[in-house]
């Protein structure tokens, strides 16, 4: 969990950064905030009023089993509070493109600067890193300070964790960068270093990940894990976290660039339903897990069902949607 937290959400941001650039030089403005809109705020409106309060009304029957899910979902909409789950990354990556379309408009080479860098990166990936790790480090660790380890901020379904709106946008306008021209002859060419890299980017996330962990003994062990932590913790922990973040990712790309250029994926058949799994997935977990919270059976076992059942009957629901007409075209 630590692991997965700590760099896949901003990972997905700069994955979706790569694309923007090319898009916004190939479609009107218009066109592009018409398929934003489609592709992101029409799913995300869809799912904040649908999938999500199916998916906490199998945590509120645990907790009060007495409301019927009307009165449920009336509360919700209403009074709050109205989490967003795992869908705030839809209207969060939404303000990003709108975001990234008014600066295109301002000057298409804006980000030529970090395309200068992605070029020297094709033979010098260190360097590329540094700056990506001096970037996040400067925007994440005093947005840490100030609002501490986990608070959001929240209007309606509108979520997003405070401390990290900054990261996610640095990654995402950096490799907005990064894909706004030259690719083939970047940080991420197939015939770049980074691509031909061995085992050094496993190691440089190695060492801040079991850096992480020591920091968390501390807490826990030294520091008795007060409510409240020192600067002097938070901004160790940030940069530690900034330094996974970036290693990790780049630790990935070169696997992918190295080892997945080309050939057959067991994971293949699922691209096309990928974005509607990940939709559609939060209730059909949740609903697996107040199932199975009755039955008295190995924590390793409950997990095996939940996640087999849920990557099929999510996948099986996509399917199922994409049939609707005009439903590919936001699915």
């Amino acid at each position: 969990m630590l692991a997965t937290d700590s760099f896949f959400m901003a990972m997905f941001f700069f994955l979706s950064g790569l694309f923007v650039w090319p898009s916004l030089a190939h479609k009107a403005p218009q066109v592009f905030i018409r398929d934003r809109l489609l592709r992101l705020g029409l799913p995300f409106a869809i799912a904040a009023f649908t999938i999500i309060p199916i998916a906490y009304y199998a945590i509120a029957l645990r907790q009060h089993p007495d409301p019927g899910f009307s009165a449920f979902w009336w509360k919700t909409i209403t009074v709050g509070p109205w989490p967003s789950g795992p869908i705030w990354f839809v209207w969060v990556l939404l303000a990003f493109d709108l975001t990234a379309s008014l600066l295109y408009r301002l000057s298409p080479r804006l980000l030529d600067p970090i395309n200068r860098m992605s070029l020297r990166g094709f033979e010098r990936p260190a360097e590329f890193f540094l700056f990506l790790l001096g970037v996040t480090a400067v925007v994440y660790i005093p947005a840490r300070l100030y609002f501490g380890p986990s608070h959001w901020f929240e209007f309606g379904p509108f979520d997003v964790q405070a401390n990290r709106v900054l990261l996610y946008a640095a990654y995402f306008f950096i490799g907005a960068g990064v894909g706004a021209a030259n690719f083939n002859r970047g940080v991420l060419s197939a015939d770049g270093r980074l691509a031909k890299s061995g085992w050094g980017w496993v190691i440089a996330t190695l060492v801040p990940y079991c850096l992480l962990w020591v920091l968390i003994t501390i807490k826990r062990e030294i520091l008795g894990n007060p409510p409240v932590l020192p600067g002097w913790y938070e901004a160790s922990y940030g940069l530690c976290f900034a330094a996974f973040s970036a290693a990790i990712l780049f630790a990935i790309l070169a696997f992918f660039l190295r080892f997945k250029r080309s050939g057959w994926s067991t994971l293949d058949p699922m691209q096309s339903d990928a974005y509607g799994i990940f939709l559609v997935h939060y209730p059909i977990v949740l609903w697996l897990q107040y199932w199975l919270f009755d039955y008295d059976l190995p924590a390793i076992v409950k997990a095996s069902v939940a996640f087999v059942l849920t990557v099929a009957l999510s996948w099986a629901a996509t399917a199922a949607l994409r049939k609707i007409p005009g439903a590919t075209k936001v699915l």
